[in-house]
Order: structure tokens, then sequence, then C-alpha cells
């Protein structure tokens, strides 16, 4: 699973190259998606009216909602001094889940906001996911 959190939504939504082609290319594959948390696209249209629009008319965007269990858990690592909503909900998402049986792949532009052991990439890494 592809993760995009605040900062990778936002860069989407501006007509970031990597993840534009990233999105255009898992949109024509059956299955693949990208994941944004439901709260990372939350504070993606607070910084950026029109954000959440623009990223949420690519067909291969799925937003995680925030259930009950998501809730709670969030709300504990918020409190627990994780990160912001938006952060830990990103961090939720990455974390293993009966749902999702392959790894989390969590793309950023502050891979610095995660703790060791969740797998981030930079949106700004030359490469990123094979695109250039």
């Amino acid at each position: 699973m592809i993760i995009l959190d605040t900062s990778a939504v936002k860069a989407l939504a501006a007509g970031h190259k990597a993840l534009s082609l990233l999105a255009g290319n898992m949109a024509r594959t059956p299955g693949d998606q990208l994941t944004v948390p439901a709260l990372c696209l939350m504070q993606a249209e607070a910084d950026d009216e029109g954000a959440a629009r623009r990223v949420l008319s690519l067909s291969s965007v799925l937003v995680d909602d925030l259930d009950t269990v998501a809730s709670v858990t969030v709300g504990t690592m918020v409190r627990d001094g994780y990160g912001g909503p938006d952060i830990c909900h990103a961090l939720y998402c990455a974390l293993p889940r009966a749902e999702f049986a392959s790894m989390s792949i969590l793309l950023t532009g502050t891979e610095d906001s995660y703790p060791p052991g969740i797998v981030t990439i930079d949106i700004e890494t030359p490469g990123m996911l094979g695109f250039h």
C-alpha cells in the first residue's frame, strides 16, 4: 500500500511531476491505489483551498476513513507525542493491519516526522519509486 501524507497530498495537488506520473500509472493498473489518510486530506485542504478537490479527482486515490478504532488509536498517538492528527493518521495507516497484507510505503516531504521502522520515501528523492 502506498500512502500519501499531508506534504505529499499538497505536492500532488500542486502537480508534482513524479507523484502525478505515479497516480496516472496506478490508475491504469487494476487494484492499485494511492491511499490518503482522511486527516491528511483535511490538513491539505486547510492549508491550500482546492487541494482536496484536485487530489480526489484522480481515480487512483482512495481516502482511508477515520473509523472508531482509528479515531481512538490516532488520538492516543497524538496524546503520546507522535505528532499532530494528520501525521498520526498517516502513521496509523502505515502500521500493519489485517486488511492490508503487504508492506506499506509512506510518501512524504517530511521523513523526520516519522519514527524509525516506518518505511518512508521522500517525494523529492531522485528516482522515487522509479520515476524521474
